[in-house]
């Protein structure tokens, strides 16, 4: 399992990190937790067949996780006529609204696989399976617990706070890493919780600037467990 985080800014685009998207990749499939850029640009610049991916996983539905949806969305209407994903939303009143934008642009969306987010496991294909767990974020936002070869990784989403709506999940089941939103509330705050997960290590992701400092303290409490930030082009093979 490959993990590349094409966007790992926080709610606004910044000067070397764009909006939230993450690629997977698992014996030559491909899947998006968020989209929150032009992914088909970042695939066709990385010679990713479009027809390759197979599943999109939003984790709510704020701009920064979808606006790159309605781009992935009209050209798979008109030009990559192939690709067939199954699209995860977190709201369906969502895929009327990217119809009715790809009309306003001259397009006509095709029938797609739309299917809605709800608690529990949401996809298996046999290659990889994704687990939704409500968070408190904002109406009907998720954590995405994922497996893959044998191995698993905890995609938090936004979350309230980490006394409230962290994922449980996460202290039962191992992990190869626990990845981290900072934009809402002091990183620190997730010492107690990450103290309590069987994980080998802490990525930060969708982190503010002024969350920085938080951060790198949260790495001095929990060390010897690494913590570390994400950027934008981080590829992570496991």
């Amino acid at each position: 399992m490959q993990i590349t985080f094409l966007g790992a800014s926080h709610g606004v685009p910044e000067a070397n990190r764009r909006c939230s998207c993450t690629l997977i990749e698992t014996n030559g499939r491909y899947y998006f937790i968020d989209m929150g850029v032009n992914a088909i640009d970042a695939l066709r610049t990385r010679g990713i067949d479009v027809e390759d991916v197979k599943g999109i996983f939003i984790t709510h539905m704020h701009g920064d996780h979808t606006n790159g949806l309605v781009s992935f969305v009209d050209l798979i209407s008109w030009y990559f006529k192939t690709a067939d994903p199954e699209i995860c939303l977190p709201n369906l009143e969502g895929v009327e609204a990217i119809r009715a934008w790809l009309k306003a642009n001259h397009c006509e969306m095709r029938d797609l696989r739309f299917k809605k987010v709800t608690d529990g496991t949401i996809f298996d294909d046999g290659y990889l399976k994704v687990i939704a767990i409500p968070t408190q974020h904002c109406p009907d936002s998720h954590a995405f617990f994922v497996e893959a070869e044998g191995k698993a990784v905890l995609f938090t989403g936004d979350l309230k706070h980490p006394n409230v709506d962290f994922p449980k999940i996460a202290k039962e089941k191992p992990t190869e890493f626990v990845i981290c939103e900072a934009a809402h509330f002091p990183a620190t705050d997730y010492a107690p919780v990450l103290s309590a997960c069987p994980t080998k290590q802490v990525l930060v992701n969708h982190y503010a600037p002024w969350n920085i400092p938080n951060v790198m303290q949260l790495a001095e409490t929990l060390a010897p467990l690494p913590v570390k930030f994400v950027n934008d082009g981080m590829q992570i093979t496991l």
